[in-house]
């Protein structure tokens, strides 16, 4: 059973942000600082990705761990109430994520997968393996 009532459940909903989060932000801050430029939320490219980088044709997603269902990681534990539809979302979101990656990959993008939990618990390293992701030419993957 839900603590909230509908209308309350709505309004909670509507407010998770999908862009602009936290996490990302941080990223965004620490590859400016840096020295790097990208575009923000191309929607001409699958899964409007976060970070663009356009002349090194890759793509860095910022993703949080619930949403996205990161493997292995307890913040990605699916609630028990009405667990039918978190299945079936949760699912579907990790699925699309799939698709996304597969189809960048098609166009000839490199692509890198940010997790929130990585970020709080290690942000020196996980920022450190995003710009050598950055920095990295595609001929020494």
């Amino acid at each position: 059973m839900d603590v909230y009532g509908k209308a309350t459940r709505s309004a909670v909903m509507r407010a998770v942000k999908g862009k602009n989060t936290k996490p990302e932000m941080r990223i965004r801050k620490a590859l400016h600082a840096e020295g790097f430029r990208y575009r923000l939320h191309r929607q001409d490219l699958p899964g409007k990705p976060d970070m663009v980088f356009t002349g090194r044709r890759k793509i860095i997603f910022v993703h949080g761990c619930f949403w996205h269902q990161h493997p292995g990681c307890p913040a990605a534990d699916r609630p028990s109430a009405n667990s039918d539809y978190w299945n079936r979302k949760l699912s579907r979101n990790a699925a699309r994520d799939q698709e996304n990656l597969t189809a960048l990959a098609t166009l000839g993008w490199e692509t890198l997968v940010v997790w929130e939990c990585d970020l709080r618990h290690d942000p020196s390293g996980t920022l450190k393996n995003v710009m050598a992701f950055l920095r990295r030419t595609s001929l020494e993957k």
